[in-house]
């Protein structure tokens, strides 16, 4: 097939009718309608929750931090990434300027590493860290990482009361924003529901707040079984957005005090072979055709965003070599990139990237090509685009002329879009961004929402909160607050705490007869928040043009099909990063090395992808059996060709893996379960099957267990037979 363009008509927001008590508004300012509802429900005694699903772009953050700026309250905000909490903080800094609050809150930044420096300057604890900053805060910007581990102790000494630190900062803020909550899995919304309801639980009424266009249904169908009041404010559904088509309309439109949320773009559907780097090797075989589009219109910018991160680092040289010649710049913006090269990405012509830039960063562009994995993360990158009428540069406005998509999508999609009966789009069209979304939805792949993981591993979450509120030095205070918070955990994740209780001492002693060690991993990793990270491995990034920013870590799968490597020494690796802070005179977080597999030289990207595979010394045929999460030791990687491994592989052996194994091949397992492109499933052979083409068993390793722990009965059988329950 051939490209196909349609085009998406602009979306306005409506205007609120009213301008809630107390608001002071600066000239030629005015609150849209969703973000006066939310300041009411936020001021409303009867509500705890709010959800606002405005769609990107519309200003959910004015409305998240209204009360700070109108009525003096202490807000916590959460982010999933370190530069959305960057770019919100530039945010607020704006509307404290304009709308000049009378008391001017302090706005304060708390990641992992900020957290580690911040402790050692000011030679505190990170509990005594966290709780300064939370003190000296209107507004603290931080993760959701660092709340769930705070209210699980994680950061207090050993004599210490368990509610120290929690119970401090769950005091000081008023309220708790979430935001893009929309790309929470499961184990992320278990945690944050389980410390709403210990706050709940322990402390004085409190109100929660979730940002996010498109809200989790298992979220809200909690919130309904722990018995929150929550109101939602979805200006979609209640006809606050406008589509207008022609100019007429968009003129009454504006006359009336509708705002323009999105312009209007031409969206170019790219069919392509639903095979690897088709979407690399089409950018470098139109390599011209996307300069030209800058030269025919001067003062662009634009971004490309793709699934993987050694895709990126292998096309921003090319691209760079291309457009240098006319003037223009090229940046990159991925997980692997340093924090100085992703802001200078920021203020780049094109810059090329992955996940890290469609995830509410505020990029002003009028150009992007991307690819996708599945429905949602299509209609998140497209939304990357026709946010801004233009950007600043050198103190002067330049203004975007118009607004070009070109989504490189399997062929297979674009047919179903397009050349099925009663196909949803047709070439040369406008349409709506709803009516797109739902096209979308509904032909594009839906990866599974691992609903199940509610039932089955959420109250594991709540085991530690239950018994650390049961210590002895606390227990009398907390005795009421206790029992509520066992009873509301047994009622949102439909379970008994019994059951959990003896699921729990199960694995201990498991891993005690397999170890000797009194430890439980399982229960570990069940309680963590985004998994522990077995895999992770340091790395000395000798491909970064800054040096602060070459000490890295990375999951060992991707470096091992992807990168270039030669082997280091801790002990070398921690040297090399103590003399570079003292040449350089800038502290760098080392905190994050303290548990990694093995210490790595990243020396280049591979044009190629190299294959590999876990391997078992023995039958795996009796732990595919068991269907069920376990822990395992003795694990190797299997990759004759790698001249390192050996080191490795030393060190792997050791380690105890929480995983589950299935005896089917990681293809299948994915297409099957329709998991999503980047879960850690992997091919694993034993010492009968090593040898095969294709390995006959996959492993799921650290929360990605869990999670397949939901899933795989659809594939325990019976005489031959597939069975679901």
């Amino acid at each position: 097939m051939s490209e196909l363009t349609i085009t998406l008509k602009p979306v306005y927001s409506e205007p609120a009718s009213d301008v809630p008590a107390g608001v002071v508004l600066p000239p030629a300012w005015s609150l849209l309608w969703h973000q006066a509802e939310t300041l009411k429900a936020l001021r409303d005694p009867e509500i705890e929750v709010v959800v606002n699903t405005a769609m990107t772009g519309d200003g959910k953050s004015l409305a998240g931090y209204a009360t700070v700026l109108f009525d003096r309250d202490a807000a916590l905000g959460m982010y999933p990434t370190n530069e959305l909490a960057r770019d919100q903080a530039q945010q607020l800094g704006s509307y404290v300027t304009q709308f000049q609050p009378p008391n001017e809150p302090r706005v304060n930044r708390l990641s992992g590493p900020e957290l580690e420096l911040f402790a050692e300057q000011e030679n505190l604890t990170k509990a005594a860290a966290i709780a300064s900053q939370g003190d000296n805060s209107e507004i603290l910007l931080t993760n959701p990482d660092i709340i769930h581990y705070l209210h699980r102790g994680a950061y207090l000494r050993h004599h210490d009361n368990p509610d120290r630190l929690w119970n401090r900062i769950d005091k000081a803020f008023e309220l708790f924003i979430f935001d893009e909550f929309h790309v929470f899995t499961p184990p992320q919304v278990a945690s944050v529901l389980n410390t709403m309801l210990l706050i709940r639980a322990t402390n004085r009424p409190k109100k929660f707040l979730f940002l996010s266009a498109t809200p989790d249904e298992q979220l809200i169908d909690r919130l309904k079984r722990a018995g929150f009041r929550y109101r939602c404010i979805a200006p979609d559904q209640a006809g606050k957005y406008a589509f207008p088509d022609h100019a007429s309309a968009i003129q009454a439109l504006q006359t009336r005090g509708w705002r323009q949320v999105a312009r209007e773009i031409a969206l170019n559907f790219v069919p392509l072979e639903p095979v690897a780097r088709a979407s690399e090797q089409w950018l470098r075989a139109n390599g011209d055709r996307l300069l030209q589009l800058f030269r025919s219109q001067p003062g662009s910018k634009g971004a490309i965003i793709l699934n993987s991160v050694a895709a990126v680092k292998r096309l921003v040289p090319f691209f760079q070599a291309q457009f240098t010649s006319a003037g223009l710049t090229v940046g990159e913006n991925t997980g692997l990139s340093g924090r100085q090269t992703k802001s200078a990405s920021l203020q780049a012509d094109l810059v090329i990237g992955t996940s890290t830039i469609d995830v509410g960063v505020d990029f002003k562009i009028n150009l992007l090509w991307f690819e996708s994995a599945d429905a949602g993360s299509f209609i998140q990158r497209l939304g990357r685009l026709g946010r801004h009428d233009g950007y600043e540069r050198a103190g002067k406005f330049v203004p975007f002329d118009r607004y070009q998509a070109y989504a490189l999508v399997p062929n297979y999609l674009a047919e179903r879009l397009f050349a099925k009966e009663s196909a949803a789009l047709t070439a040369g069209d406008a349409y709506t961004r709803p009516e797109l979304n739902q096209a979308i939805r509904q032909e594009y792949r839906k990866i599974n929402d691992f609903r199940g993981y509610y039932r089955r591993w959420g109250a594991v979450q709540s085991f530690k909160l239950i018994f650390d509120l049961g210590h002895a030095q606390i227990k009398s205070q907390y005795a009421g607050s206790r029992d509520r918070l066992q009873q509301d955990c047994q009622k949102v994740f439909e379970t008994q705490f019994r059951r959990v209780y003896g699921r729990v001492k199960g694995w201990a002693a498991d891993w005690q007869a397999l170890s000797g060690k009194k430890t439980n991993p399982i229960l570990e990793e069940a309680t963590s928040f985004r998994g522990t990270s077995p895999l992770l491995c340091g790395l000395y990034d000798e491909t970064e043009t800054h040096e602060l920013d070459r000490f890295k870590t990375y999951d060992l799968p991707g470096i091992l099909s992807n990168l270039v490597i030669e082997t280091w020494t801790k002990a070398g690796f921690l040297r090399e990063l103590a003399a570079t802070s003292d040449r350089l005179g800038a502290p760098i977080a080392k905190g994050r090395f303290h548990h990694c597999l093995g210490f790595l030289k990243l020396k280049a990207y591979r044009e190629e992808r190299l294959n590999w595979r876990f391997y078992y010394p023995g039958c795996l045929q009796e732990l595919a059996d068991a269907w069920r999460v376990q822990v395992l030791a003795g694990l190797e990687i299997w990759q004759p060709e790698n001249p390192w491994i050996a080191e490795i592989n030393a060190e792997l052996r050791s380690q105890g893996l929480v995983c589950y194994v299935l005896p089917r091949s990681v293809t299948e397992v994915r297409q099957r379960l329709r998991l999503p492109m980047h879960f850690a499933i992997y091919p694993i052979a034993d010492e009968t099957s090593v040898h095969t083409a294709t390995p006959p068993y996959a492993i799921a390793i650290g929360q990605a267990a869990l999670l397949l722990d939901t899933l795989a009965f659809h594939f325990k059988n019976t005489g031959g037979e597939i069975w679901i329950v």
